[in-house]
């Protein structure tokens, strides 16, 4: 089972077609959560993620809820938000090893560019699968397209890379 990307209310075209890209290249299931700041027809989202569309698994959901549902009925039980609110790096599935323990089926949660995740979608994660990336204090954060990037490489490592060359 490929691991789940799920991008909530996505506002920058580009972006999304970067990770439409990396889902298509690490065999991970895009999900993206309405309302979406674009059209996926939109000239951007084609250029950033150009013919990768048609390689990636893509899922558009009404809402959280809706994903969720998707997600549960699927079979993936594991949801990690990504956030400056996270309290654990991003390489640690447990508070036990601080480098390793994601699964395939794991979902990783990301919020919008500009607001990050809503306050109803953290509270539906527990606190202790709220992860974040090293920053130099005083920064607030990466772009969303190299978040996921980072996230998705480094729990795809853990699991050996499997299905990639």
């Amino acid at each position: 089972m490929p691991f789940h990307v799920v991008l909530v209310a996505p506002e920058i075209p580009p972006n999304t077609g970067n990770v439409i890209r990396l889902c298509a290249n690490t065999g991970a299931h895009l999900h993206l959560v309405e309302p979406l700041g674009f059209d996926l027809s939109e000239r951007q989202l084609r250029r950033a993620g150009m013919d990768y569309a048609e390689l990636a698994v893509v899922t558009v959901h009404a809402d959280w809820p809706a994903c969720r549902q998707t997600l549960a009925a699927g079979g993936a039980t594991r949801l990690f938000a990504l956030t400056t609110k996270g309290i654990r790096p991003h390489t640690s599935a447990s508070a036990v090893r601080p480098f390793g323990n994601f699964l395939p089926g794991d979902v990783f949660v990301f919020g919008s560019e500009t607001c990050g995740l809503p306050a109803h979608v953290l509270a539906d994660i527990p606190a202790e699968n709220w992860l974040r990336l090293p920053l130099v204090p005083g920064n607030r954060s990466l772009n969303l397209s190299n978040t996921v990037a980072i996230m998705v490489y480094e729990a795809w490592r853990q699991n050996g890379f499997p299905g990639g060359e």
